[in-house]
C-alpha cells in the first residue's frame, strides 16, 4: 500500500444506537416527584433548562450517542482523558495491519506558540513554518511506514511491529457517550464565547468535538439549548 496524509478529522453520529431524547431527560426528572406518573408527556424547554440552570445532573445521563470518529491516534490519546461516561473501542494494531495514512496540518492551522503556559495562544506561521512543518511530517512518516512494513515482511508480530509508528498515523474507534458526558466534553474541547469557563483545545480535537456538537443538537435540541444559554457548563 501506498503511503498517503490527509487533513480531515471527523465524527459521524451512529444513527442506529441513537437512544433517548428530550422528553426522556424530563421523563428521568419527573420519576422524582411524579413515581409512575412521570411517564405522561408535560412542558419540556422550562423543565430542562431549570434542570441545567440548577445543575441536576442526573436525568442528562438518560440517553445515548455513538460516534465513529477518523482522526490522528494523539486525538484519540486526547478522548481517552474522558472515562467518566463514555466507552470506547478502537482499531487494533495487534489484530490487523493499519493502513498508511498519516496527519498533516492544513495550512490555515496556526503553529507558532507565544506566551507562557496557561496564558499562550496559537498564531499563523509563515510560509516557510508551513513547509518545514509538511515536509518534516511526511519524511518522518515514511521512515516509519517503511520500517513496519519491512519487520512485518520478515514475521515479526503487528503488536511489536507498531511501535515504530507515530503518533500521527490516523485510526478508528467508536466513542458512546450520555447526554451529559458529552457536555463535559464540549466544555473543555470546544473555544466559545458563550462558555462561562473559558477553554483552550487543540485545534484538531476541536474540529472532532464540533461535529459532535452538530448532532447532538440536533438529537437533543431543548438539552442543546439550556446548555449554550446556561454558559456551555456540564450539569
Amino acid at each position: 500500500m501506498s503511503l498517503s496524509t490527509r487533513s480531515e478529522v471527523s465524527a459521524t453520529l451512529d444513527e442506529d444506537n441513537l437512544a433517548g431524547s428530550d422528553a426522556k431527560i424530563c421523563k428521568a426528572a419527573r420519576v422524582s416527584t411524579l413515581g409512575s406518573a412521570a411517564a405522561e408527556s408535560g412542558e419540556a424547554r422550562g423543565l430542562i433548562n431549570y434542570l441545567m440552570k440548577n445543575r441536576h445532573g442526573s436525568p442528562f445521563e438518560h440517553g445515548q450517542m455513538s460516534f465513529l470518529v477518523h482522526a490522528p491516534i494523539f486525538v484519540a490519546r486526547e478522548f481517552m482523558r474522558h472515562r467518566a461516561g463514555w466507552s470506547y473501542n478502537e482499531t487494533s494494531g495487534r489484530y490487523s495491519e493499519l493502513e498508511p495514512v498519516f496527519y498533516v496540518p492544513q495550512r490555515y492551522r496556526p503553529l507558532v506558540q507565544e506566551g507562557k503556559a496557561g496564558e499562550y495562544n496559537f498564531v499563523q506561521g509563515t510560509d516557510d513554518q508551513y513547509g518545514i512543518t509538511r515536509w518534516e511530517h511526511e519524511q518522518a512518516y515514511r521512515v516509519a511506514w517503511s520500517a513496519y512494513q519491512r519487520m512485518l515482511k520478515a514475521g515479526v508480530a503487528r503488536e511489536v511491529a507498531r511501535n515504530v509508528l507515530p503518533v500521527g498515523t490516523f485510526t478508528a474507534f467508536y466513542a458512546t457517550c450520555n447526554p451529559r458526558s458529552l457536555m463535559h466534553f464540549l466544555g473543555l474541547r470546544t473555544k466559545s464565547d458563550d462558555a462561562a469557563f473559558k477553554s483552550f483545545p487543540q485545534e484538531e480535537i476541536e474540529r472532532v468535538a464540533l461535529d459532535m456538537e452538530v448532532a447532538f443538537s440536533n438529537a437533543f435540541p431543548l438539552t442543546y439549548e439550556a446548555f449554550v444559554s446556561n454558559g456551555r457548563v456540564c450539569p
